[in-house]
């Protein structure tokens, strides 16, 4: 067999390997045809396609899309004409419904999306609307969901990305917003002057307080200091009579143990009327016991007619 026509076979066989093998990559199906209908929708793996006889009709991505959708008009319940733009997110759930269901589905999508959008609004006022957004994304997803089901799609979620309304109603919404931001925060600043005058208040009730009970603390020490020297005083006074009493105690005993007789004590006893005499008193009363005594009283007398001497320093 000539050379060249070997090659030729070579090329041949890797032509026909080429045309019949298909690697269906991850997330991605095939649709294949034999003779113009539907014959089996190939999954990510390796497959065999017979030339000539079947063909891949559709290539099918099954990640989750995303279709963002320009802004639609709307009319709310009151009559106010608002602008919303939607993103619809969703996966083809059945490659073959989709590519046999609907011709361009996602055409299809955007105008049941702006269909069931105008039903929703229709049905709310301009206040509701604005307010609701996390509502009308819920029963927009559950619409949809239903719709699509046919055309082998699942609705994930529905977002409103803006809601416009009219100029003239936007302008009055920003002022009425710049109102209210005026108001919290004048609301705050009469919040932050109370609470400032609360602590002032606070704080100069507790430095009376303080005070009162400084002064309190000071009286009380005071009226403690006072009463200690009052006790110490005392004390002295009394240690005072304690000392004079036991000298004398002492005196009477010293003299008790020196055997002083009836005639020593007596001569003392006159000693001490002397003394007595020695001052200013006018009149004087002897004991009984010393009546008996003549010659001593002779002896006072004498000493009371004797002038008294002057003390000298």
């Amino acid at each position: 067999m000539p050379f060249f026509i070997v090659v030729i076979l070579f090329i041949l066989a890797i032509v026909l390997l080429c045309i019949t093998v298909r690697v269906v990559p991850e997330a991605r199906a095939l649709i294949i045809e034999r003779f113009g209908s539907y014959h089996a929708t190939w999954r990510p793996g390796l497959h065999f396609l017979i030339p000539f006889i079947d063909h891949v009709s559709k290539h099918i991505n099954l990640k989750e899309q995303v279709a963002d959708f320009p802004p639609q008009p709307v009319i709310t319940k009151d009559n106010v004409t608002m602008r919303i733009d939607s993103v619809v997110f969703f996966v083809i759930t059945d490659p073959k419904l989709y590519a046999y269901g609907v011709d361009n589905p996602i055409a299809a999508i955007e105008n049941l999306t702006a269909t069931t959008l105008r039903n929703i609004i229709g049905s709310m006022d301009l206040d509701t609307t604005l307010t609701s957004r996390d509502e009308i994304n819920t029963q927009m997803r559950s619409l949809l969901d239903v719709a699509t089901d046919p055309w082998g799609i699942k609705v994930n979620r529905v977002e409103l990305k803006n809601i416009l309304p009219p100029d003239a109603i936007r302008e009055a919404m920003e002022k009425q917003m710049k109102a209210e931001r005026e108001k919290r925060e004048a609301i705050t600043l009469a919040e932050a002057k109370k609470q400032s005058a609360v602590l002032t208040a606070e704080g100069n009730k507790q430095a009376a307080i303080l005070n009162a009970e400084a002064d309190k603390q000071k009286t009380i020490l005071a009226a403690e200091a006072q009463k200690e020297k009052e006790i110490r005083e005392a004390e002295g006074r009394a240690q005072a009579i304690r000392s004079v009493k036991e000298a004398e105690a002492e005196g009477i005993r010293l003299i008790r143990q020196a055997g002083a007789d009836d005639a020593v004590l007596k001569l003392r006893s006159l000693e001490a009327f002397a003394s007595v005499a020695n001052g200013r008193a006018t009149k004087i009363i002897i004991p009984s016991d010393l009546q008996n005594m003549g010659g001593l009283l002779a002896g006072l007398k004498e000493t009371l007619d004797t002038p008294i001497p002057e003390k000298n320093d």
